[in-house]
């Protein structure tokens, strides 16, 4: 039976990670179930980006680099995010952007591959992933002088690896309808077929426990801006399994991965380990604010960190998904996400015979942000960092209203901007 909102004010006041909430800026009035598109800002990023905008860039100007230990930002970052994704000490670099660290990855992945069997040139990916991943595999893929295959939705991507894949490249979690693939026994099968993984970690970096090293992946790529509240277009971050780093040269020579850049040499030498899959100059003041995210993140530790998070994470769905059950039966909707548990990420996704788009825009109206995504989906996501369980029942309440009294119709929800 669906909570009752006096149920879920109980809850909250009983949740151990209630606190959390407190670190960020939020709107009075409005439930932000957004996070796995852009979280909201952290209370302390603000004050760190002034202090490194005045007191140390405004004071110290170029000198910041080293007093400030500006230089070093990329592998501190790193290891803060390793600590979130299962990776170990000096393995994660932060930079450039998700769609750049993928390039760089899967380069370096199909060159493992062909060394290994020079007839293994095609990357295996789904229909239904994230277009910029699917078009810088497929830039790869002809770069190699191979070919991307795309597995339909709903099909299995492991029935689809032969002797001529070389990689496969999943996101961890589905952007559109929230399923959650098993890292550990996808990677065991694609090795098992003599294949290499990469994994876009877009969707749970910050959301849910990740194990890169347990799970024997390959490589993994990821956003800042998502769950770990990093701002608009936050540095992303990169990483590789310690027996592919120092193999194979990633193709973004940037002067930044060199071994030492301030030689100034005209040959490139790669600087080891994960340093050398830094390219450019890093964006101070955007990893400045990112590591306020991240630490945001990390505040859940003492009380039980991602294992924790995970926890709430998935009694918020649960509820939200008991809730709207009801209210899609009776207006034709239908929840494309995964209802058990172990399947799906922090999101929940519905769809709507008519218009999908106007429905959350007469959400949105009402202080309900959303998102959409094409050709039909209503998506919410429950960043467990911040979400009430009261915010998932005046959601509901909400929707429902929106259904029943039809303002989903009115013609300016049907006005789409450039970002839905």
């Amino acid at each position: 039976m669906a909570a009752s909102r006096e149920q879920c004010e109980q809850r909250d006041r009983d949740d151990p990670l209630a606190h959390l909430r407190d670190q960020f800026a939020l709107p009075r009035g409005v439930i932000y179930l957004d996070g796995n598109s852009l979280g909201p800002p952290p209370l302390t990023a603000a004050p760190a980006v002034q202090r490194a905008i005045t007191e140390q860039w405004g004071a110290d100007l170029i000198a910041s680099w080293n007093r400030h230990h500006w230089v070093d930002l990329p592998a501190r970052l790193g290891d803060d995010i390793g600590r979130l994704i299962g990776a170990g000490p000096s393995e994660v670099l932060v930079a450039d952007s998700t769609s750049v660290n993928l390039y760089k990855v899967l380069t370096v992945a199909c060159r493992l591959a062909q060394r290994s069997d020079p007839a293994r040139v095609q990357i295996v990916s789904e229909r239904g992933n994230f277009p910029s991943d699917l078009y810088i595999a497929a830039g790869v893929a002809d770069a190699a002088g191979g070919s991307l295959r795309l597995v339909d939705v709903g099909d299995d991507p492991l029935a689809a690896l032969d002797e001529r894949t070389g990689v496969l490249l999943l996101t961890q979690v589905d952007y559109r309808s929230g399923e959650l693939h098993d890292m550990a026994s996808v990677t065991a099968a694609a090795h098992a077929a003599g294949v290499l993984v990469v994994w876009d970690l877009a969707h749970t970096a910050g959301a849910l426990p990740i194990d890169l090293r347990g799970s024997d992946a390959d490589f993994a790529v990821g956003c800042g801006y998502k769950f770990l509240n990093g701002g608009p277009g936050a540095p992303a971050f990169v990483w590789a399994n310690p027996r592919h780093v120092d193999v194979v040269d990633q193709p973004i020579r940037g002067w930044f991965g060199d071994a030492a850049p301030f030689e100034f040499r005209t040959d490139y030498r790669p600087a080891a380990g994960i340093a050398s899959y830094q390219s450019g100059t890093p964006p101070v003041l955007s990893m400045v604010a990112l590591a306020c995210g991240v630490g945001s993140v990390l505040a859940a530790e003492p009380r039980g960190g991602l294992a924790a998070l995970r926890l709430k994470s998935t009694a918020l769905t649960e509820t939200f998904i008991d809730l709207v059950d009801p209210i899609c039966t009776r207006f034709g909707m239908r929840i494309i996400t995964p209802l058990d548990a172990s399947r799906r990420g922090s999101q929940v996704s519905l769809t709507h015979p008519h218009d999908a788009h106007a429905v959350v825009q007469a959400l949105i109206e009402r202080g309900v942000i959303g998102d959409f995504r094409s050709p039909d989906i209503a998506r919410f996501g429950f960043a467990p960092l911040y979400t009430r369980f009261v915010d998932v029942y005046d959601a509901a309440s909400h929707l429902a209203d929106v259904l029943d009294s039809k303002s989903w119709r009115e013609p300016r929800h049907s006005v789409r901007a450039t970002v839905t």
